[in-house]
């Protein structure tokens, strides 16, 4: 039976351009994902959208002196077209400002008030005595308390992955003018995360699908226990509060961005023209969420986000929460905008298509622990395995066939032992990716897929048809015959990662439709069907020249 899969993917900050951290931390791993089960005729739904309430933003904002919206309308368009040109396959990719979000927003908010899950208390917050105004957590940096980073965020630190409180900061700084800050107390409203630490421990004891870093991550805050945490801030900038008489305060962004994952399902039942569809997504038990996330936002996703919607009631806690590491950029350093070490996905696109782009950050996926990227591995990974192994494979059987065969299918005849043992691995090929992408796993996936590859090179080199035409020619025409077989099947099995090309050899096969409409199996290509003209896949790299010193 067709399963349904709601695929839910972090929300980035509009204030920067993507890099290749991001692209293979959350992004290409969700769209892989969604196209596996597409292709296995599951009912799929991925949606995200800017983050354009997070304090990054008008951090930015203040330091160029214009308004958080300019920030927005300047890099929302170029995430939209990053998404576009890399592939990324979104039902739904929206924004933080739509009247939809606030609505949802407000009606969690004023849902779990009402359950006692709010309530308001005084806390301790840094205040700026320069600029006069209090500092929400990202306007504040300064060393890490528990591993002695001196550039941990007041919410965060990134080496550690810790969760902090700002006024924890050893010598904290202000962001907005350098001043030291002073501490002042400043009303909020505070979820009752400690309510739900209990149930939260049995909830994720019992995931044992999820990987072990996730697990073990989640249960350490556990053993330690949940903290009531606030959800507002003394800001402008963000949803306002559904509350007289706190009109000074919005709704702080880590409240208001994961409850995205909900208002863009609503979003889109009502583009859909069924709005209540999401319903289906959400409130069906059988529906499997899956959130595509990097590992500094774990926290968020196993025990904020599920302590909102079990306070809220009724809504489908995730699935499986396949947080990856972290890809470096030199010397071990986080990909990181505001640090300049990063390779941006735009910058990335421009120079190699998109496809060997995905191909190499499929390799280096950070899914169990960090990974670098380096741009001579990117040339190399396209040359010797991209080209190598699977662009020539399909270039020379159907470059044979045009040449030798007037471009048309040939007639096999009765496979032989060697072709039926193709046939065979490419059956198992099927199982064993699929297996791999069923549970996240995308470079064993990609291993996998490979794999076919390999033995079908192998099959062609110990068959030799170029030779065999002029000597035998139907041993020639079944040969030929079981590797475009074989190359057909490896168009589905390395769709999810690789779909502009592959779509492309779909069509020269002579397939209808596109392989996720084809689905999840081999789909042979009989004899006697012409041939599209096609042409090379990839193109072969230029090394760069090292540099002299």
């Amino acid at each position: 039976m067709a399963e349904r899969i709601f695929v839910a993917v972090a929300w980035p900050y509009a204030n920067y351009l993507l890099h290749a951290g991001q692209a293979a931390g959350a992004y290409l791993p969700a769209d892989i994902f969604a196209r596996y089960h597409r292709m296995c005729g599951n009912d799929v739904l991925m949606v995200s959208g800017s983050d354009c309430h997070g304090t990054p933003i008008t951090v930015a904002a203040d330091s160029e002196g214009i308004t958080p919206q300019e920030v927005i309308d300047r890099y929302h368009p170029k995430i939209l077209e990053a998404w576009e040109r890399f592939g990324i396959s979104f039902d739904l990719f929206t924004t933080t400002l739509t009247d939809n979000h606030y609505e949802t927003t407000q009606d969690l908010f004023t849902r779990l008030l009402e359950k006692d899950l709010l309530y308001t208390g005084t806390q301790d917050q840094l205040y700026d005595p320069e600029a006069r105004r209090f500092l929400p957590d990202r306007y504040v940096e300064g060393t890490c308390p528990l591993c002695g980073y001196k550039e941990a965020r007041g919410d965060q630190c990134d080496q550690c992955g810790s969760q902090l409180d700002a006024i924890d900061l050893i010598e904290p700084r202000s962001k907005v003018s350098g001043a030291t800050p002073e501490v002042r107390e400043s009303e909020h409203f505070m979820l009752r995360l400690s309510a739900f630490n209990a149930q939260l421990r049995e909830w994720v004891s019992a995931q044992p699908h999820w990987r072990r870093n996730v697990s073990n991550f989640t249960l350490g805050i556990l053993e330690e226990g949940l903290k009531d945490r606030a959800i507002t801030r003394d800001i402008n900038w963000g949803v306002p509060l559904p509350v007289e008489g706190y009109e000074d305060k919005r709704i702080y962004v880590w409240f208001d961005a994961v409850i995205g994952y909900l208002s863009a399902a609503k979003e889109w039942a009502r583009q859909s023209g069924d709005p209540e569809a999401w319903r289906l997504y959400w409130e069906d038990e059988n529906t499997k969420a899956y959130y595509f996330i990097g590992k500094d936002n774990i926290v968020f996703h196993t025990l904020i986000w599920p302590a909102m919607l079990l306070g809220y009631g009724g809504l489908n806690l995730p699935h499986d929460v396949p947080a990856n590491q972290y890809v470096n950029f030199s010397a071990g350093q986080k990909q990181s905008k505001s640090k300049g070490t990063a390779t941006w996905l735009l910058d990335l696109l421009d120079a190699y298509d998109a496809d060997v782009v995905r191909f190499y950050l499929t390799q280096i996926m950070p899914e169990t622990s960090d990974s670098e990227f380096r741009e001579e591995e990117l040339i190399r990974a396209n040359n010797e395995v991209l080209i190598a192994t699977w662009g020539n494979l399909a270039n020379r059987v159907l470059a044979m066939i045009r040449r030798n065969f007037d471009g048309v299918v040939p007639e096999p005849g009765t496979l032989g032992a060697e072709s039926e043992a193709l046939l065979a691995t490419v059956r198992e090929g099927f199982e064993r990716a699929g297996a791999e992408y069923a549970t996240c796993q995308f470079r064993g996936a990609l291993r996998e897929a490979l794999a076919v590859a390999q033995a079908a090179n192998k099959y062609l080199d110990e068959r030799a048809p170029w030779r065999a035409v002029k000597e035998d020619r139907e041993h020639a025409a079944e040969t030929l015959y079981t590797a475009l077989q074989a190359i057909s099947a490896l168009t589905a099995l390395l769709h999810p990662i690789l779909p502009f090309s592959t779509s492309k050899l779909h069509t020269t096969l002579g397939h209808e439709g596109t392989p996720e409409s084809a689905g999840w199996m081999l789909t042979g290509v009989p004899a006697g069907r012409s041939l599209g003209e096609g042409g090379a896949l990839y193109r072969k790299l230029d090394v760069p020249e090292p540099v002299a010193t």
